[in-house]
C-alpha cells in the first residue's frame, strides 16, 4: 500500500479497479482546510489522462508492471505474434491490446511486453528504429528550404515527415513515441 503524501512521478497505482501511472503530482497546503495531493494520472490501459486530488494519508495498492522483453515475430491480421528469447515461448496479443505501439516496428525488432497480473495490456517499443523509406517523391538539387519537410512511407506501411533530401531506399531513424525523424541512420 501507498499513501497520497508518498506519491511520486511514474509510481504505478492501483485505483478504483485500473492502474494508472502518476505523471504529475503536487502537495498542496491552503491557508485554510486541509492539505491535499493533486495530480496528473494515466490509466495505463485506456492511455486516457485524468486529474485527480486526494487526502495525503488515502491509501491505495501499488501496482507491480512486469516488463519482459520479447521479440516481435509477425501479425496475422488479428493477433500479433511475440517470442521469449530465452524460453522460445510464444504469445499472442489482441490486435486492440498493440493499438498504435508497433506503427514503427519491423518484425523480428525486441519490444517490452507490460502486464499486470498476468493479462497483457500494452506494449513498450525500442525508442528510436531505423527504417527504409519505401515510397517519397524525389528530392531536387537546390531544395534546401531550411526545415521544409515532406511525407514519406516507411518499410512498415506508417507516414513520417522528412527533410526533402532524403530519398526512395533511404534508411531514417524514427522516434516510436512521437512518429518524428531524427536523422539518417549510420551505416
Amino acid at each position: 500500500m501507498i499513501s497520497a503524501g508518498e506519491f511520486r512521478n511514474g509510481v504505478t497505482i492501483e485505483y478504483e479497479g485500473d492502474i494508472y501511472v502518476i505523471l504529475e503530482f503536487q502537495h498542496v497546503k491552503p491557508g485554510k482546510g486541509a492539505a491535499f495531493v493533486r495530480t496528473k494520472i494515466k490509466n495505463l490501459v485506456t492511455g486516457s489522462v485524468v486529474e485527480k486530488t486526494f487526502r495525503p494519508t488515502e491509501k491505495m495498492g501499488r501496482a507491480h508492471i512486469d516488463r519482459k522483453e520479447m521479440q516481435y515475430l509477425y501479425n496475422d491480421g488479428e493477433l500479433f505474434h511475440f517470442m521469449d528469447n530465452e524460453t522460445y515461448e510464444q504469445t499472442a496479443v489482441n490486435a486492440k491490446d498493440v493499438g498504435d505501439s508497433l506503427k514503427y516496428v519491423k518484425e523480428n525488432e525486441m519490444v517490452k511486453i507490460l502486464s499486470y497480473n498476468g493479462n497483457i495490456f500494452g506494449i513498450e517499443p525500442p525508442l528510436f528504429v531505423e527504417l527504409e523509406i519505401t515510397e517519397t517523391e524525389p528530392g531536387f538539387k537546390g531544395d534546401t528550404a531550411t526545415g521544409a519537410t515532406k511525407p514519406a512511407t516507411v518499410e512498415t506501411g506508417a507516414q513520417i515527415n522528412v527533410p526533402l533530401f532524403i530519398n526512395q531506399g533511404d534508411v531514417v531513424k524514427v522516434d516510436t513515441r512521437t512518429g518524428e525523424y531524427l536523422g539518417r541512420a549510420n551505416g
